[in-house]
C-alpha cells in the first residue's frame, strides 16, 4: 500500500478523518509506504521552497501523532528517492499531452488555482501538468497493489493503471501490478467557510496540531445558515451538516442520530459542544505531537530509515525498468 501527503501546511481533519485514519487501520494488513510528496508539492509552490521544507518534518509528525507505527509502516521523503525522478522521464513519454489535460482532477485544481489566483491556462507549468505522470512514479516505484485516495483523485490511478499497462505492452513485461484504488468510508468534509473542501491553501481548516483555543475560536466562527433548527442535509444545508457531520465522526455516530439527539440546541450552544468534543477527541494526538515536536531527532531517524528502505526496493524496481526498455548498459 502507498499513500502520501504533499508538505503544504500541517494536515488537517479532512485528512485525519479521510486518510490519516484509514491509513494507520491499513497498516496491519499491508506492507505500508507512505510518501512525504514535497517534490509534488513544488509542482505549484516552487517560489516558496522554504515553505515546502518547512512542512516536510509537520506531515511526518502528524501521521505519526496519528498512530502511525515505524516498525509497520516506512515513512520517507520523496525528493530522496532518485529512481522516482528517472522513471517519472521514462513514463512521460507515454502520456499525450492532451491527455494530461483532460485529466479531471488537474482541470479542476487548474480552475481552482483560476479562482483563488487569477491564473490562467498559459501560466501552468510543464511541472503541473505533468504530475499525474510523476505521481505515476509515486505508486509503481514500491510496486504498490493499493493506494487509499478520495474520489478526487480517482483519475489518477486510473491514469497509473493505463502507463503501467502501456508500459507492460511495449516492453514486453510484467514488472508492476495494477494498482486498485481504496476509497475511504468517511465523506468529504468540506471547509469551514461553506466551501467544496477543507483545505490548507482555503485557510478553513482545523488543523490537528491547533491548540484548544484555536479550535474553539475556529468552530464558533464556522459558517451555517439561517435556519434555527440541527439537521443532516448535505444538499440544501451544506454548512450545518458538515458540523454535524465531524461531530458523528467524532462519536463514531449515523450523522441523522446526532442531528435529532441535538435539535433543540441553539447554533452556538451545537457549535461549543462539538468543539469541546473535538478537543477531548484529539487529545492523545496533540499529546503525542508536543513529545514529537521536543525531539526532532528522533521523526528524522523515522525518515531516514525509510529513505534507505524504499531506495533499496526502488533500486530494484529500476532494475527490471531499464532491462525490460535495453537500457541497462
Amino acid at each position: 500500500m502507498l499513500t502520501g501527503d504533499r508538505p503544504t501546511g500541517p494536515l488537517h481533519l479532512g485528512h485525519y478523518f479521510g486518510s490519516l485514519q484509514n491509513r494507520v487501520a491499513m497498516q496491519d494488513d499491508f506492507e505500508s509506504y507512505i510518501m512525504v510528496a514535497d517534490v509534488q508539492a513544488l509542482t505549484d509552490n516552487f517560489h516558496q521552497p522554504e515553505m515546502v521544507r518547512q512542512n516536510v518534518l509537520e506531515v511526518a509528525m502528524d501521521n505519526i501523532s496519528a498512530g502511525m507505527d515505524p516498525k509497520k509502516s516506512t515513512l520517507f521523503i520523496q525528493s530522496q528517492i532518485p529512481q522516482i525522478a528517472e522513471l517519472t522521464v521514462f513514463y512521460s513519454n507515454l502520456v499525450t499531452v492532451n491527455t494530461l489535460k483532460r485529466n479531471p482532477t488537474v482541470k479542476a485544481e487548474i480552475a481552482e488555482k483560476r479562482e483563488l489566483f487569477g491564473q490562467d491556462g498559459e501560466s501552468v507549468t510543464y511541472g503541473f501538468l505533468g504530475y499525474p505522470v510523476s505521481q505515476a512514479a509515486d505508486i509503481t516505484i514500491v510496486r504498490a497493489h493499493i493506494v487509499p485516495v478520495g474520489e478526487d483523485q480517482l483519475p489518477m490511478i486510473e491514469q497509473t493503471r493505463e502507463i503501467v499497462e502501456r508500459f507492460h505492452r511495449m516492453y514486453q513485461c510484467n514488472i508492476f501490478p495494477l494498482p486498485q484504488s481504496k476509497l475511504s468510508n468517511s465523506p468529504r468534509i468540506i471547509g469551514l467557510d461553506g466551501s467544496g473542501k477543507m483545505s490548507k491553501s482555503l485557510n478553513n481548516a482545523v488543523y490537528l496540531k491547533d491548540n484548544p483555543e484555536e479550535t474553539i475560536e475556529k468552530i464558533k466562527g464556522a459558517k451555517t445558515d439561517s435556519g434555527t433548527t440541527i439537521e443532516f442535509n448535505p444538499k440544501e444545508r451544506p454548512e450545518i451538516s458538515n458540523l454535524v457531520l465531524i461531530y458523528s465522526l467524532i462519536h463514531n455516530q449515523n450523522p441523522k442520530d446526532v442531528a435529532s439527539e441535538l435539535k433543540h440546541n441553539t447554533y452556538s450552544e451545537f457549535k461549543l459542544k462539538l468543539a469541546h468534543d473535538l478537543n477531548r477527541h484529539l487529545m492523545p494526538f496533540r499529546a503525542k505531537r508536543l513529545e514529537l515536536e521536543s525531539k526532532p531527532h528522533y521523526v528524522k531517524e523515522i525518515l531516514d530509515m525509510g529513505r534507505v528502505k524504499v531506495l533499496e526496493k526502488a533500486e530494484e524496481t529500476m532494475r527490471q525498468v531499464r532491462e525490460a526498455m535495453k537500457i541497462n548498459y
